[in-house]
Parts: structure tokens; C-alpha cells; sequence
């Protein structure tokens, strides 16, 4: 398979990209790379991005694990604030699901990353909260209208234990969830045949 991972120098994205090397052609996109630029909250830095990625072959799919939203007290966040999530981290990748089709295969597949914030949400991220919801409900919608026959899923994440110590006092109680466990679920998605599924790795 060929394979588009997007925000893959980060510390999911790496994990994600050094498992699908193994077996697939993995090609890593992100805002610091210079082959292979994207901003996902900039729509038409995905469009060229898909729009030079056809020109040397559609690929069989497409996992973005990039997408920021704002931490802070609610009662410290302005409309601006907010707005960096609504941009990114679900404007974004609602975006990559819209025009994936420049770029897949027929029968192809777009994997979105989100976490356990939508289902559990603690202090400060009304934002992330927010936004992780968003993209749960868009998935399950838009599921059911994909052209070309098209997946669509999302992994929702614990804490993974590569980033636990920097957030282990924003989640009292969660277990920090192990790096191969996340990867089940990118695996179950791009491999497997669901679609519409917010894969959930809780524990």
C-alpha cells in the first residue's frame, strides 16, 4: 500500500509512520517537511498538497495525526482562542476528509486523529473537548456520503506513554495508554474494513 501520513514527525505520527514503513510506502507530510509542506488549518495547503500527490500516483490511504486546539481555563479563552481549534484540529481534518478523493484510490481510506477529551474531558480543555466531539459526529455522517467508496474512521487515544510525563498532571487517574495499543487502532482502521467508527483506546 501506499500511504500518506500527515503530521508524521510528531509523537504519535512518528510511531505511526515507523510501523507502516515496515510493509507499505509511507509518504510523511507536515508543516516542517520540505518534500511534502501542509497546514491543515489552511485549506489550500491541502489542496496542493493532495493535488501534487496525484500527479505520481493515487494512494490507498491517508492518516492525519496533526491538529492543535487551545489549553486554558474557559473563562481565560476568547473567541480567538477557540477558533484555533475550530481551524485545525476539526476544520482541518474535515477538510483533508473533503478533498481526499483528489488524491485515493477508489476504496481507499482516511484515518483522523482525535482522543479521549470528546468522552472524558478534564480542567482547561473545553477547546480540545469541544473540537474532538466535532470530528467524532462529522465522521459518523460522513461515513455515509464518501465517494468513491472511501473509508473513514477516527482513533480516539488515552495519554500514550511517550507523552505521559508532559501531561500526567492534566489526567489524574488515566492510565497512560502504551504505543503499540494506540497502533492497533491505525492498524484497524487502514487495514482492516470499518468505517464510520470512532476506534477508542481507553485502556
Amino acid at each position: 500500500m501506499k500511504i500518506l501520513v500527515i503530521g508524521g514527525k510528531g509523537t504519535i505520527g512518528k510511531k505511526i509512520v515507523e510501523y507502516f514503513s515496515k510493509d507499505h510506502e509511507v509518504i510523511v507530510a507536515g508543516r516542517s517537511s520540505e518534500k511534502y509542506p501542509i497546514d491543515i488549518a489552511d485549506t489550500r495547503s491541502i489542496k496542493r498538497l493532495f493535488k501534487g500527490i496525484k500527479k505520481s500516483g493515487r494512494i490507498d490511504a491517508i492518516i492525519c495525526a496533526a491538529g492543535e486546539a487551545k489549553w486554558a481555563r474557559m473563562k481565560d479563552l476568547s473567541e480567538a482562542d477557540y477558533h484555533i481549534g475550530l481551524r485545525s484540529k476539526l476544520m482541518g481534518q474535515v477538510n483533508i476528509v473533503r478533498y481526499a478523493h483528489k488524491c485515493l484510490k477508489k476504496k481507499g481510506s482516511i484515518t483522523l486523529t482525535t482522543g479521549i477529551l470528546a468522552d472524558d474531558p478534564v480542567y482547561k480543555t473545553t477547546s480540545a473537548a469541544m473540537v474532538n466531539g466535532g470530528v467524532h459526529s462529522f465522521v459518523q455522517a460522513a461515513a455515509i456520503e464518501m465517494r468513491k467508496k472511501i473509508r473513514v474512521n477516527v482513533v480516539s487515544s488515552g495519554v500514550v506513554i511517550d507523552a505521559y510525563a508532559k501531561y500526567e498532571s492534566y489526567f489524574p487517574g488515566h492510565p497512560p495508554i502504551e504505543m503499540h495499543k494506540m497502533l492497533d487502532g491505525y492498524k484497524r482502521s487502514v487495514l482492516g474494513r470499518v468505517n464510520g467508527e470512532i476506534i477508542r483506546i481507553y485502556s
